[in-house]
């Protein structure tokens, strides 16, 4: 377990430092940031070459900490979360703690409660949510391993998490819903 704990260790000086990682999760490879960070949100969008008017993921080590980060928590989503074998990105109203420009121009914001064991060892020691959006230049596919990734994006983040890496499992996005306001559920992405 010596290069996972070694990835950890490194991970969290990154977070800590405002800087950028390139790492593995439950659904395609992420580059993340301390989603507390305006900065450091503000480094990926550069990275990615995307408009900041376009939300990025959170990730969230389990379901008791969703209410930390939104107003409106809606207790149902606890039970559908329970019921999802998929890895599920939620998108709730009334976010808060995080950073404003990573906050949907409605208030709204992204949320995935992740089951990959190196994401929520890393998310349960740094003690702060973490921004997952696919390793890719904003209008290019996801990259779902570890050798599909643009050098670009390589060169370009802090630290490059190693678990994983010869990792030839396909993967593909989570699928995003939205909980609405009359408690009925929207599909974005499946």
């Amino acid at each position: 377990m010596m290069g996972f704990e070694n990835d950890i260790v490194k991970s969290l000086t990154v977070l800590e430092t405002g800087g950028l990682l390139l790492y593995p999760t439950d659904t395609v490879w992420g580059i993340g940031c301390d989603a507390t960070n305006a900065d450091a949100v503000a480094k990926i969008y550069s990275l990615k070459k995307r408009a900041d008017s376009k939300s990025m993921i959170v990730l969230l080590p389990d379901e008791k900490e969703i209410i930390k980060y939104v107003t409106q928590p809606y207790p149902k989503i606890f039970d559908y979360i329970k019921g999802v074998k998929k890895p599920t990105t939620f998108i709730y109203e009334g976010a808060i703690n995080l950073a404003a420009n990573l906050v949907a121009g409605d208030g709204s914001i992204a949320i995935r409660v992740t089951a990959d064991p190196f994401c929520r060892q890393l998310l349960n020691r740094f003690g702060k949510p973490l921004v997952s959006t696919s390793a890719n230049i904003s209008g290019y596919p996801p990259a779902s391993l570890f050798t599909d990734i643009d050098i670009e994006i390589k060169k370009g983040v802090d630290y490059i998490v190693e678990h994983r890496q010869d990792d030839e499992t396909a993967s593909s996005p989570s699928d995003i819903v939205k909980w609405n306001a009359d408690g009925s559920l929207t599909i974005i992405r499946s």
